[in-house]
């Protein structure tokens, strides 16, 4: 991810999270605030409990930071 990007996101977090939670309704919100907005971590949470290739999930959070990036 640029770095823009990444620090965007991070800096908008705590509002993105919520939107992320309807998205990843399998995760809590507490494990995606604890992510930061930090696209491994998040790849990492989406691939685990979704139980899908990392290159899937990692598609998933970076649609999601591109559609959620001027937030």
């Amino acid at each position: 991810m640029n770095k823009p990007l990444a620090e965007i996101i991070q800096k908008n977090w705590r509002r993105l999270a919520g939107l992320a939670l309807i998205v990843w309704d399998e995760l809590t919100l507490d494990e995606l605030l604890k992510s930061g907005g930090d696209e491994q971590k998040l790849t990492n949470l989406v691939q685990q409990r979704y139980e899908m290739p990392r290159e899937d999930a990692n598609k998933q959070v970076m649609s999601f930071f591109e559609r959620h990036r001027t937030i």
